[in-house]
């Protein structure tokens, strides 16, 4: 189980109040979902629109991964949501 992050795409999810990013185990493409009280966690400055939200990804990117990497090696599932318990 190696999960890497080869792609630094990422978006808003208006929908989830969250951003998605993907990981990568081999072949399998994984989606995680970190949500704004995480965000807020990490970034509490960070403002609510589109782009406090994708600031805050960008600017604790290594945290999120390092995140998504704990909880990706609890178990495989079709994806993934980083809550601020994950922080």
């Amino acid at each position: 189980m190696s999960l890497r992050f080869p792609n630094s795409s990422r978006v808003f999810d208006s929908t989830r109040r969250s951003v998605r990013f993907w990981g990568h185990d081999d072949a399998l493409e994984t989606s995680f979902f970190v949500n704004e009280d995480a965000l807020k966690r990490i970034q509490p400055d960070m403002s609510r629109d589109e782009a406090g939200f994708l600031r805050a990804f960008d600017l604790n990117r290594d945290m999120v991964h390092t995140a998504a990497t704990k909880i990706y090696r609890r178990g495989r599932k079709g994806s993934y949501d980083l809550t601020p318990g994950d922080f």
